[in-house]
C-alpha cells in the first residue's frame, strides 16, 4: 500500500506554492489568535473580576474543545475532503471570533472559546495533511518547515500585537481583528486553493468511538484542572477507564475513528506523537506563566510584556525552516531529540528566575527555548506525516494536532494546579505575589523533568530515512 511519500492517485495538477501559501497564512492567523490572548488575560481578568484559575480556562476551553474533536474531524476530512473541512473550519473560526469580541461575561467567553476550538480543530486536522499530500518526500521537510515557521511567526507577532491592541483599544479588539482576518482567509481559500484529495471514500465515521473519545478527554482534562480536589481524581480515573474502553472498541470496529494499529505497529508514528505530547506539555504554559509574572509581579504593561514574550516564537520562526531542511537530509529523530534537550536547558534557566531577575535573563532563556523548539517541531512533524499511508494523512495530521493540544492542556493543567495550591482561587494581588512566585518556580522544575523523558521518547522512534528516502518500514 502507498505511503505518504509515494505517488497518490492520479489527480489534476495542483500549484504547490499556492497550497503552501494558503496553509501558511491559516497557520499564522490561528497562532496569532492564541498568543495574543495570553498577554490580554490580566485585562480580561480585571474587566470581568475573575481569578487566575478562571483566566486559565479562557485558554484551556479552546484547547479542550480542539482535542475532543480533532481525531473525528481528521477522519471526516479523509472521507469527505480536506479542503471542505478546512474552508468550513476557517469560516466558523472567524464568526466565533466576532462573537468572542462581543462577550459580556467570563462564562460566555469561555463557552465561545470552546466553539472556536472546534473550528480550530477543523483547520488543524487538515492543514498539515494538505501540505504533505502536495509535496514529494525530498521537498516535504522544507514545506513543513515553512508551515511551522508561519505558525511561530504568528506566535511571535501575537504578544506584540496583542499587547499594543489591549493597551490602546482593549482586549476585545484582538477577537474583532481575528474575525476580519478570518473573512480574508475564507476569500483566499475559495479564490486560490483548488486542491481536493479524498483518500478514504466509502468509509463511515465511527460515531460511538468519537463520543467515547471526546468524553474520555473531557473527563481527564477537566479532572486535571480541578486537582487537588477529590472530584479531580475521580474524573481522571473515569477518563483512564474510558480510554481503555475506547482502545477496546476501536480494535473491533471495521472503520475506526483512530487506527490503533498505527500505534501498535508503527514505532516512528507512535514515538513521534509521544515526543510531541511531552514537548508541548513541558513548554506551552511558558507564555501563560510569564505573562502573569511580567504584568503582576514585575508590573509591566501589556505592550512591554508582549515585547518580551515575542522572543521565543520569533526565534522559533527564524530557525524552523532550517530545521525542516535538515530533516530532509539528517534523521529527524536526531535533530528533534537535540532540540528537545535544548528546550530542557532553557526551562532549567527559567527555574532560576526570581522577582529581582533582570529582563535580559528572561529574554536569554526564551531564546534558548525557542531555538530548541524550532529544532524539534519541524523534524518531528516530518517524521509523523512520512510514516503513514496516503489515505491516513488526515488522521495522522489530526493525531499530531491532538498530541499538541493534549500536551498544551497538560501544561496548563500543571500551571493551574500549582497556582490553585499556592495562591488559591483569588485574584493575584501584591499580597500573594510571593505565593505565585513559588508556584512559578516549581512549574519550571517539573517541566524540565518532563522534557528529559521526552528526549528518550524522541530517540526511541527509530530511523525514518532509508537509502531511497522512503518512510520507515513498519516495526
Amino acid at each position: 500500500m502507498n505511503r505518504a511519500d509515494q505517488p497518490g492517485p492520479a489527480s489534476a495538477p495542483v500549484d504547490k506554492t499556492v497550497i503552501l501559501a494558503v496553509i501558511a497564512l491559516a497557520s499564522f492567523l490561528s497562532a496569532l489568535m492564541g498568543s495574543s490572548i495570553n498577554v490580554a488575560l490580566p485585562s480580561i481578568g480585571r474587566d470581568f473580576a475573575v481569578d487566575a484559575i478562571t483566566l486559565g480556562w479562557i485558554a484551556t476551553a479552546y484547547l479542550l474543545a480542539v482535542a475532543m474533536v480533532l481525531v473525528p474531524v481528521g477522519k471526516l476530512a479523509d472521507i469527505y475532503g480536506r479542503k471542505r473541512l478546512f474552508l468550513f473550519g476557517t469560516l466558523t473560526w472567524g464568526l466565533v471570533s466576532l462573537l468572542c469580541g462581543l462577550a459580556t461575561s467570563a462564562p460566555m467567553l469561555i463557552g465561545l472559546r470552546a466553539l472556536q476550538g472546534m473550528a480550530g480543530a477543523m483547520v488543524g486536522a487538515t492543514s498539515v495533511a494538505i501540505v504533505t499530500s502536495a509535496y514529494p518526500p525530498g521537498e516535504r521537510g522544507r514545506a513543513l518547515g515553512i508551515t511551522v515557521s508561519a505558525t511561530y511567526s504568528g506566535l511571535a507577532m501575537g504578544p506584540f500585537i496583542g499587547g499594543i491592541m489591549t493597551q490602546q483599544l482593549g482586549w476585545r479588539s484582538i477577537f474583532l481583528l481575528n474575525a476580519v482576518l478570518g473573512a480574508v482567509m475564507v476569500a483566499v481559500i475559495i479564490w486560490k486553493m483548488k486542491l481536493e484529495r479524498i483518500g478514504a471514500q466509502g468509509q463511515r465515521l465511527d460515531l460511538a468511538g468519537s463520543v467515547i473519545f471526546g468524553l474520555t478527554l473531557l473527563a481527564i482534562m477537566y479532572g486535571f484542572t480541578v486537582l487537588p480536589a477529590l472530584l479531580g481524581a475521580g474524573l481522571i480515573l473515569a477518563g483512564v477507564l474510558g480510554l481503555a474502553v475506547f482502545v477496546w472498541w476501536e480494535a473491533r470496529v471495521p472503520n475506526p475513528v483512530l487506527d490503533i494499529d498505527l500505534f501498535r505497529h508503527n514505532v516512528v508514528f507512535a514515538m513521534s506523537n509521544l515526543a510531541a505530547l511531552i514537548n508541548y506539555a513541558a513548554s506551552f504554559a511558558i507564555g501563560f506563566l510569564l505573562s502573569l509574572y511580567l504584568q503582576y509581579v514585575r508590573g509591566l504593561d501589556p505592550q512591554t510584556a508582549g515585547l518580551v514574550l515575542l522572543t521565543q516564537p520569533a526565534v522559533m520562526a527564524l530557525f524552523s525552516p532550517l530545521a525542516g531542511r535538515l530533516s530532509d537530509r539528517i534523521e529527524p529523530r536526531l535533530v528533534a531529540s537535540a532540540g528537545m534537550a535544548i528546550v530542557m536547558a532553557g526551562l532549567v534557566v527559567l527555574s532560576l528566575l526570581t522577582d529581582a531577575s533582570g529582563l535580559p535573563f528572561v529574554i536569554v532563556a526564551l531564546v534558548v527555548v525557542g531555538f530548541g523548539f524550532a529544532l524539534f517541531s519541524s523534524p518531528n512533524t516530518h517524521a509523523v506525516m512520512s510514516s503513514v499511508q496516503k489515505q491516513q494523512l488526515g488522521v495522522a495530521s489530526a493525531t499530531l494536532s491532538l498530541m499538541r493540544s493534549v500536551g498544551m492542556m497538560l501544561s496548563m493543567g500543571v500551571a493551574t494546579v500549582l497556582i490553585s495550591v499556592y495562591v488559591g482561587d483569588v485574584q493575584i494581588t501584591p499580597a500573594n505575589h510571593a505565593a505565585f512566585s513559588d508556584a512559578f518556580r516549581l512549574a519550571f522544575i517539573v517541566f524540565p523533568i518532563m522534557c528529559l523523558v521526552g528526549v528518550f521518547a524522541s530517540l526511541a522512534r527509530g530511523k525514518l530515512h532509508t537509502g531511497d528516502r522512503t518512510a520507515a518500514p513498519r516495526a
